[in-house]
């Protein structure tokens, strides 16, 4: 008998809704929030109010596009942390009620598993290669830079993270330095794919082990353009491309260089990526590049690298299998381990 589960993801500011036929995806709607482009980062109190605002349309949404019935439904997953709590409350929330009111159970999601598990959602078909265990992930998003080693769907350890800063808010900091638009990490991207990543040169972390620290990249990005414009006050604009192309070389090159230390350390050459910075064009170049040295990669599609109720979706799926619910009374997390 076929499982119908809908999943709601509301950990920062985008309000996402999926529904899923076991572990095949019916539809996926994801509502951005605009109102945080003025302020250049994300307003958690806007971004909750946005919530409570999109939750009912997206979800309504996800049903009819996957032609389902709520009644039809199985149970409900839900993003429970890590996140803003703000956030995480309406869409636990709303799961509460939802389920209660249909009487079906409800599965608690953590975020930062859910993007490791997105490389298992499968097609209609049931065709696409999915990892084999065990494999190394590296997770990369504006909050997050993990290296995790997976011996199973829960089963999961962090061997080496950011000391400091995240690989996506090093993006987003450069950017705004740059004047460039928010979110900045693509902006960034897309100027460096018409730029010379050779062209400058920054500082490269020396922290041990597999962990990671990108705040001195950023300091060094910052007194560069710094010591450049005051002898050119149009160094930036002149520069542009190559000074994005150069700074996403020298984070990749930090994110690869830890990545294929951990994958000798534990003798896996089995290598996924996940979060928002698996769509950086460069990082997926990087990771691509690596079958010919002898490595199987996972890469996600991209509307599986931002925050997405299908991520959350098989999460719930593969708990639900476990039989594997949560109790009414539970309360959300922002910080947390994998």
């Amino acid at each position: 008998m076929p499982v119908y589960l809908l999943a709601i993801e509301s950990s920062c500011d985008d309000t996402s809704a999926a529904v899923f036929c076991d572990n095949v995806m019916r539809s996926n709607v994801i509502a951005s929030q605009k109102v945080h482009e003025t302020f250049g980062g994300v307003v958690p109190e806007l971004a909750s109010r946005a919530h409570q605002q999109n939750i009912i349309p997206t979800i309504d949404k996800a049903l009819k596009d996957a032609n389902i019935d709520k009644k039809q439904l199985h149970a409900v997953a839900f993003t429970r942390g890590p996140g803003l709590l703000g956030s995480l409350l309406v869409g636990t929330t709303f799961a509460k009620s939802f389920a209660q009111a249909l009487e079906i159970p409800m599965i608690d999601v953590n975020h930062m598993q859910a993007h490791v598990l997105a490389h298992f959602i499968q097609n209609a078909d049931k065709t696409k290669a999915v990892p084999e265990f065990p494999f190394l992930c590296l997770t990369v998003s504006g909050g997050h830079t993990q290296i995790v080693l997976v011996s199973d769907y829960f089963d999961m350890k962090i061997v080496g993270q950011t000391i400091d800063d995240a690989a996506g808010e090093a993006f987003d900091k450069a950017a705004k330095i740059l004047d460039l638009p928010y979110p900045g990490g693509p902006f960034v991207d897309k100027n460096a794919q018409e730029g010379n990543p050779l062209a400058f040169q920054f500082a490269k972390p020396r922290i041990p082990g597999f962990d990671y620290s990108f705040s001195g990249l950023k300091t060094s990005f910052l007194y560069f353009l710094r010591d450049h414009l005051k002898s050119d006050p149009l160094f930036i604009e002149k520069n542009l491309k190559d000074l994005c192309a150069s700074f996403q070389k020298a984070v990749i090159d930090a994110l690869m260089d830890k990545l294929l230390k951990a994958a000798k350390e534990y003798n896996s050459n089995s290598i996924a990526i996940a979060g928002g910075v698996s769509a950086n064009s460069g990082l997926r170049k990087a990771i691509s590049d690596l079958n010919a040295k002898g490595f199987q990669t996972f890469i996600p599609e991209f509307q599986f690298t931002t925050d997405n109720a299908a991520m959350v979706a098989i999460t719930g799926y593969l708990k639900y299998i476990r039989g594997e619910f949560a109790s009414p009374d539970l309360t959300v997390f922002s910080r947390s381990g994998i």
